[in-house]
């Protein structure tokens, strides 16, 4: 089946001129779609002859998409002036940008494309895609500190969605997530009192860093991306995707994230309680009541 496109869009993606430049060619008459004046909205394929200025456009770059497994301390930026940014990092000859981001001291899998509509229906909150990530911090954690990243932690005025996280060993855990939110992972374990000292995103949806090596890069093979486009079939690529149900209710937390490194060493530790202080409730004289002023 003929994939048809909006023109506008169909334009953009020769790299031809953006979608409200092309729509202003629309209306002016300057373009024509097999001969004739198109209507705004109407939708190409790649079998019609589309003219600009009576000149044929160019064809659609072939879409690319790319695996890259990146080391500490390259940026996960277009912008050229920035010295460690990915693009130079790839050097990859047509122009690529990354889906979502990795920060300068984390590395692991990350993916490239040409193609803007995969990048929205990956990266949109509600479409709950896997990221599974290798985490080692600063000191022991124990079973009360799996329980507690895997259950939610409120930071960035939301609490972040249940995940599965697993112990690997003294202090590395394996944690599977389908959020993005900024520095998620490094801020659940500041909460906690912990300080992540190596992170590594090991597989995005069904992809895995399996045989690339720090640095390499590959492009997926086409049973990969069969995979993912039957996986993102139903993703929205709209703002009603990117929602986070938990932060609509969610309230800014009041209390301050540990600072106490000693909070979850002991695995037999329980909350602790001041049996010395009562609460305003046992003050009170039977048959009163307690009226508050405004």
């Amino acid at each position: 089946m003929t994939q048809l496109t909006r023109l506008n869009k169909y334009i953009s993606e020769t790299g031809f001129c953006s979608r409200r430049e092309a729509d202003k060619l629309i209306e002016a008459g300057r373009v024509k779609v097999n001969g004739n004046l198109p209507e705004m909205g109407v939708k190409v394929s790649d079998q019609d002859e589309i003219q600009i200025d009576n000149t044929p456009l160019k064809a659609k770059p072939k879409r690319v998409y790319i695996a890259y497994n990146k080391p500490v301390g390259v940026t996960c930026t277009t912008e050229r002036k920035i010295q460690s940014n990915i693009v130079s990092a790839i050097n990859y000859p047509e122009r690529i940008f990354p889906i979502g981001r990795l920060d300068r001291p984390s590395e692991g899998l990350i993916f490239l494309t040409n193609e803007g509509d995969i990048v929205n229906k990956i990266l949109r909150a509600g479409n709950n895609h896997e990221k599974e990530y290798l985490v080692t911090v600063d000191r022991p954690i124990n079973k009360r500190f799996i329980e507690r990243m895997a259950g939610g932690i409120p930071i960035l005025d939301t609490v972040t969605k249940k995940c599965f996280v697993k112990q690997t060993s003294n202090n590395t855990f394996t944690i599977i997530l389908t959020q993005g939110l900024n520095r998620q992972i490094r801020r659940m374990c500041e909460y906690l009192g912990y300080e992540v000292t190596k992170l590594k995103r090991v597989r995005i949806m069904n992809v895995n860093l399996n045989g690339l090596r720090s640095g390499q890069w590959r492009h997926l093979t086409d049973a990969e991306m069969k995979q993912i486009n039957d996986s993102i079939a139903g993703s929205a690529k709209t703002e009603e995707g990117s929602v986070d149900p938990n932060k609509k209710e969610a309230k800014t937390p009041t209390h301050k994230p540990a600072t106490d490194k000693k909070r979850f060493s002991d695995t037999n530790s329980k909350p602790r309680f001041d049996s010395k202080k009562p609460n305003s409730e046992s003050k009170r004289k039977p048959g009163t009541l307690s009226i508050k002023k405004r």
